[in-house]
Parts: structure tokens; sequence; C-alpha cells
């Protein structure tokens, strides 16, 4: 995790200060101080003296976040004071992410679409009425009708689906043929489980 060879994080707009911001901002766990130095090729004590000035920045700034170190490293943070605000928006679902078992859920859906709940539990072994409710409440997927002769709900993927992935349509989606074991694999397998 280092930076290409000859690429000086001073040269870059807001210099060094702003490589580590910009680092600690897309880091989802604490990154320890000696991590951000190798990574952006700094001498350490020149990489922490950056965290706290960013810190006491932000403290000074009046930002609805704070950088802070724990024991395992340094993150951004939202300030305490904003805690019901950021409950209420986590709490409504704007921020979670989805389970596996809802992204497994999702991309069966994606790309068998339309396509009955049951046939979405038979690949995936497991029951998916709760994750195809979620997905539903979260706006990712849809009831697309019924599909005859028994009369099951079809699902489909939204307008919102294709929106959070940059899509302007489900044909955009990357083929799944390159990712798939050769035929040969997939008997050996479907043979081992019998």
């Amino acid at each position: 995790m280092s930076l290409q060879e000859g690429l000086d994080v001073d040269a870059l707009p807001g210099g060094a200060r702003a490589a580590v911001e910009a680092v600690v901002m897309v880091a989802d766990e604490p990154v320890p101080a000696l991590v951000l130095a190798a990574a952006l090729a700094l001498p350490l004590e020149r990489v922490e003296q950056l965290l706290h000035e960013l810190a006491e920045d932000y403290d000074a700034g009046g930002r609805g976040f704070e950088l802070r170190e724990s024991a395992s490293g340094w993150r951004v943070y939202s300030r305490q004071e904003f805690s019901d605000v950021v409950e209420r928006f986590v709490r409504d679902g704007a921020t979670a992410r989805l389970s596996r078992a809802s992204l497994e859920t999702l991309a069966i859906i994606a790309y068998r679409q339309p396509v009955a709940r049951s046939t979405v539990s038979s690949i995936r072994g497991v029951s998916a009425d709760a994750t195809i409710r979620t997905l539903v409440q979260r706006g990712l997927v849809a009831e697309s009708g019924d599909e005859s002769p028994n009369g099951a709900i079809l699902y489909v993927t939204t307008g919102e689906f294709c929106e959070r992935l940059g899509l302007t349509s489900v044909d955009e989606l990357p083929p799944l043929a390159p990712y798939l074991p050769e035929a040969d694999v997939l008997d050996d397998i479907a043979g081992a489980s019998r």
C-alpha cells in the first residue's frame, strides 16, 4: 500500500495535509499513523503532526465531524452533539449497508429478473422472504406482477438499484460468464453434493 514511484503528495492540490485528509475520510476503520506514513511515503513524525493539525482545525471550525485517535488509529467520527440527527438518519436506512444475504439475493434478482421468491430461495438454498422484504423496503426491488400458472409474485430491480450502481439500466450489468467455473467443474461440484 504505497504511492506510485515518483508521486509527490506535496505537489497535489492541498499538499500532504490534504492527502492525509483524503485517505482518513474514506477509511472505514481507524488507520494507524504508521500505515498512513507508508501509504503516502511521508515520515511518521510529519504524518502525526498533520493529523493533529487536522484534528485541531476541525475542532476550531465548528464542523459536524471530528478526527480522533483511538487505540487502533485515526478516524473521522461525527460529533457527539449531532448523535440524535445521525441516529435518525441511520435508523431511516439511508446509510445502512446490505448484508451478504441481501447482496446475494439482489444479485440473483438483478440477473434473473423477473424472478419469483421461490426461485431466489432455491438458488440461495435458504428462504429469501425476509431478505426480499428488506430489499423492497429499501426501494431496490419491486413486485412486478405474478407468474402463471401458480400465481407467484415476480420481483425486479428498481431505478434506485440502477442509480446506486451508476447504471442507466440493468443491461449494463457485467456478464457473469467470465466469473463462473467451466461446465465440467460445475458437473464435479454437482456430483460431489449428491
